[in-house]
């Protein structure tokens, strides 16, 4: 018996356009407040957010509101789908599960919010998976058993040019981000039960990013293997980063290079980069 299971996400995922079009992927924007400018994320250039915040005109991030995820939600039950997974960015960093489930509340099918502890592609690649699974007609169950696989099995890593735009949204502290700043340390984060976590360290980025590629190294295990790099105004170095990848891990099924979410840059600043590993056995 053939199900029919719709997936939401948000778009901090970092999913490419024309492959949430393909799976029939929703993807819900997140909100980006630029001075007294207030837009959906993905109508905000990237260069124009990098200048603000090195100006230090104040950026502000929200969760998308409940009607957001209610209309949407409605849509896919009209299109007739028994149940909705909707996978979203981890809430230790957003309060937009908070949002979803208020949402989910006030319609008339099954709709299960999972927090997926991750941000980026490493939302991404599993809602791919789970979209994948959904379109072969899995049930319920089975779409959030694949994406429940995919989520414990991927690692996202955020190298950032400097912790200080980390520790103005409130996501490290000030000491730590004073420390780096003083030693030019470049830090490598990892998320950890969806809290940023410091994971590597080196003086400079060559050695901060070369360190980050041994980390992915060693996650990708020996199997098919997905590999994201976003960047925010670091393009040049997202491709070295991609290149090297590839000549270590010959196993890899698909790269992914993208400008990172609108949202991921507010907090991490200009100069950072994410890399995630996701297993796809």
């Amino acid at each position: 018996m053939k199900h029919h299971v719709a997936i939401v996400t948000d778009s901090t995922a970092s999913i490419p356009t024309d492959v949430a079009e393909q799976l029939n992927i929703c993807v819900i924007q997140l909100e980006l407040k630029i001075g007294d400018q207030e837009n959906d994320e993905r109508r905000v250039p990237h260069a124009e957010l990098a200048q603000a915040m090195r100006e230090g005109t104040p950026v502000e991030t929200g969760p998308p509101p409940p009607p957001a995820f209610f209309w949407n939600y409605n849509d896919a039950a009209s299109a007739g789908a028994e149940a909705i997974v909707s996978v979203h960015i981890s809430e230790g960093l957003s309060q937009t599960c908070v949002s979803a489930r208020t949402a989910a509340e006030e319609v008339n099918l099954p709709v299960y919010v999972v927090d997926s502890r991750l941000c980026g592609l490493g939302i991404g690649f599993p809602v791919i998976a789970a979209a994948e699974a959904a379109a072969q007609g899995a049930s319920p169950q089975g779409v959030l058993g694949v994406l429940d696989r995919r989520l414990r099995s991927t690692t996202q890593m955020i190298y950032v040019d400097t912790l200080e735009y980390l520790r103005r949204s409130g996501r490290v502290g000030r000491a730590q981000a004073m420390f780096g700043q003083a030693l030019s340390i470049k830090p490598v984060l990892v998320l950890r039960e969806g809290i940023l976590e410091p994971l590597v360290k080196g003086r400079g980025p060559d050695r901060a990013l070369k360190k980050a590629v041994r980390q992915a190294v060693a996650r990708a295990g020996n199997g098919p293997v997905d590999i994201g790099i976003e960047h925010f105004q670091y393009g040049d170095r997202a491709q070295e980063v991609a290149e090297q990848l590839r000549a270590q891990l010959p196993q890899v099924r698909r790269v992914v290079i993208a400008e990172t979410s609108a949202i991921i840059g507010a907090h991490a600043g200009p100069g950072a980069l994410g890399l995630t590993v996701s297993p796809a056995g």
